[in-house]
């Protein structure tokens, strides 16, 4: 399992708790629970572009070294 795929269980777990706890009435928790699981999305969402950066930069790097080689 990746980092991303992690934060993102994580995040929607979160979720349901932080509506769990509005639904019983415990609105401390539910605004913790509810700003962990946005801080999981926007982690896992990070998690992906890092991904897709390094992917592009390798992809340059050898478009680089083809036309450098030829």
């Amino acid at each position: 399992m990746n980092v991303e795929r992690a934060f993102q269980i994580l995040s929607v777990l979160l979720a349901a708790a932080a509506g769990y706890l509005f639904w019983i009435g415990l609105r401390d928790y539910t605004f913790v629970a509810a700003v962990l699981a946005c801080l999981s999305f926007f982690l896992s969402i990070r998690f992906q572009v890092k991904e897709r950066n390094r992917i592009r930069e390798t992809e340059r790097l050898v478009e680089a070294e083809k036309e450098s080689g030829e």
